[in-house]
């Protein structure tokens, strides 16, 4: 973290290693902005500078409301109980690579008693046909946008648009986990009322792509928002006071969603300034998933044990002040890694040369590791 923090160049973006004092500074500079009625009153259970963040939500996706959570997994697993209350059908349509089924703990499945079923296994977004085709009836077809353990991968705007009529002929709502929706619009070529209107509901995250705190937002019917609103205060998420989240999403919105599509077009840059690195330095197998992002974020394999990676990756960033890469994991055979990386603003600054020379000092530490290492 003390590496990284020290760096004077960043290319992957990571908002752990912020410090506290740095984040309340930031913090300040907003509530003494006008524009965020900083000089008002704080929010108590949800009123004031919580409701506003609320309506910019709902305006910004074209929805008739929105409620604020602190966590996405708690408005996910709301939403979904609201549907298959509605519905009738407690099943849920959800790829098995979706942030629901591996990052949250089933919370859907064992809190609120859902089922679910698979339109594919592949590590992609489904198709219309498999969507279509299911042998069981469901209730809810739940989409992430991007499906972040695929790559960060979306379909093609004519294929989404048909997979949601898919579900529509299977007398089914739709419910898009768009934690990271905000940087969709590229790779659609559509603004955001225009691709959540595909949906019944969406959730939104504050921090994933926006840099704030904390925080979520699921919008929808009104109807649906106060439902989900009266499970919040069921499942706890009804907060005595939550305005310095509030304060920095609502900071998010206006600082870094317009900043998005310039990441985006930039992670291309970078995407493929890194897989030429790689082979001009003839590491024997590597990859960049996808080759062209679809988002501001792809992973990056390569084929060296996770703990080598961080090592190298810290090294580089002590001896140049240069950080090229965060945390590696292996989730395929030992000793294939992969990282995820996110382009934003600390990234903007970098060419296609400057990626490269980063890679070679990396990859120099690297195989000094792994000569150490035998």
């Amino acid at each position: 973290m003390a590496a990284w923090h020290g760096s004077e160049r960043t290319l992957a973006h990571g908002p752990t290693e912020g410090r506290i004092a740095d984040r309340l500074a930031a913090l300040a500079l907003t509530a003494d902005d006008p524009s965020y009625g900083g000089d008002g009153w704080v929010d108590v259970y949800g009123d004031g500078v919580v409701e506003e963040l609320e309506r910019r939500v709902a305006t910004l996706l074209g929805m008739e409301a929105a409620a604020f959570f602190p966590t996405g997994t708690m408005a996910q697993q709301i939403a979904l109980r609201c549907w298959a209350g509605r519905t009738g059908v407690p099943v849920v349509a959800v790829h098995p690579l979706a942030h629901l089924e591996v990052h949250e703990r089933d919370a859907y499945l064992t809190v609120s008693g859902l089922r679910a079923v698979r339109p594919t296994s592949e590590p992609r977004p489904p198709t219309a046909e498999e969507v279509r085709d299911l042998d069981e009836p469901f209730g809810t077809l739940a989409l992430e946008l991007p499906l972040r353990d695929a790559g960060f991968v979306l379909p093609s705007w004519e294929e989404l648009v048909a997979v949601v009529e898919a579900a529509r002929e299977r007398d089914a709502v739709v419910h898009f986990d768009g934690a990271r929706l905000w940087e969709c619009t590229s790779h659609f070529g559509r603004e955001l009322p225009e691709i959540a209107a595909l949906a019944d509901s969406v959730y939104v995250s504050f921090y994933k792509s926006l840099d704030g705190i904390s925080g979520a937002a699921l919008a929808g019917p009104e109807s649906l928002v106060s439902e989900a609103r009266a499970w919040r205060h069921r499942y706890g998420g009804q907060l005595f006071q939550q305005w310095p989240a509030a304060l920095a999403a609502l900071a998010g919105l206006d600082r870094e969603l317009p900043r998005l599509p310039s990441y985006v077009a930039h992670a291309r840059v970078v995407a493929e300034a890194l897989r030429k690195a790689f082979t001009a330095a003839g590491v024997g197998w590597s990859r960049v998933h996808p080759e062209v992002p679809h988002t501001h974020q792809f992973q990056v394999w390569l084929p060296y044990p996770a703990a080598v990676l961080d090592e190298a990756g810290v090294r580089l960033a002590e001896e140049t002040r240069t950080t090229l890469f965060r945390r590696w994991h292996e989730p395929g055979p030992p000793g294939l890694a992969m990282t995820e990386v996110t382009v934003a603003s600390p990234a903007l600054e970098w060419t296609a040369e400057d990626v490269t020379a980063a890679v070679d000092g990396f990859l120099a530490r690297v195989r000094e590791l792994m000569r150490r290492d035998g």
